[in-house]
């Protein structure tokens, strides 16, 4: 299978597993992951959707010799398109999306993982800005994302120059949220889960999706809130520990 499926209570994992090709993105994957994003809009419940890949890489990019095959601009806004529709998405998922890298991760890669909520890495992990080797720009939303994330100079000069970084110096331009170091790796990420799935749905849809127009805007969700049973039985358990 090249897209395995993990489903938990609140958590649904899709592992890209392409050892192959270092977890390239096919068409293959792109209809596996379509399939998934059907059912997770239609579950209510679901709190996080991770994306993560197996082995030593994240995604290595878009599958050279699978899309090489397509050789004219019609079929490249053809794969384009559809690919940029998953991305969206995955923006639009009231539930959070965690991009768990852990692995190296190139092109197509951190163009898809910059879709998801938040981005974490594990320590060993570099980042290639690297299309620009075969004259090829980003294609799914890479250079408007991308700036979005760390900034119109470092965008740029990330893709002029073919860089590839280290986990720590994504992280510091603001392209990770976190880094895990790889013997803590899988500890980390288990850790983070369970905080993003803490609380339910209403919750999540409220801080992902509000649209605030000014600090007042706050003030009658948090009221409401602040009534809620669960607010009040947790602050009381909190007051009554031992």
């Amino acid at each position: 299978m090249s897209l395995n499926i993990q489903k938990t209570p609140l958590i649904t994992t899709a592992v890209i597993d392409r050892p192959e090709a270092r977890n390239a993105i096919n068409f293959d994957v792109m209809e596996k992951l379509e399939n998934l994003l059907s059912e997770i809009e239609n579950d209510p419940k679901l709190r996080l959707f991770i994306l993560t890949g197996n082995g030593d890489s994240f995604i290595s990019g878009g599958d050279l010799r699978e899309f090489h095959q397509i050789k004219d601009a019609a079929g490249a806004k053809s794969m384009t398109r559809r690919m940029m529709s998953i991305m969206k998405r995955i923006e639009n998922l009231s539930c959070w999306t965690l991009a768990a890298l852990n692995g190296h991760t190139y092109g197509g890669g951190w163009e898809l993982s910059l879709a998801f909520d938040f981005r974490v890495a594990a320590s060993s992990a570099r980042i290639g800005f690297t299309q620009g080797k075969f004259y090829l720009p980003p294609g799914w939303g890479g250079i408007t994302n991308l700036t979005r994330s760390v900034g119109r100079n470092q965008a740029r000069y990330w893709l002029a120059s073919q860089k590839v970084v280290t986990a720590a110096e994504a992280k510091k331009a603001g392209f990770l949220q976190d880094i895990f170091e790889d013997e803590q790796y899988s500890s980390r990420l288990e850790d983070l889960k369970r905080s993003l799935i803490l609380n339910d749905r209403d919750f999540i849809e409220y801080v992902k999706n509000r649209d605030l127009q000014s600090p007042k805007d706050e003030i009658n969700p948090f009221s409401r809130f602040w009534e809620s049973e669960e607010h009040l039985k947790r602050v009381d358990d909190f007051l009554n520990r031992k």
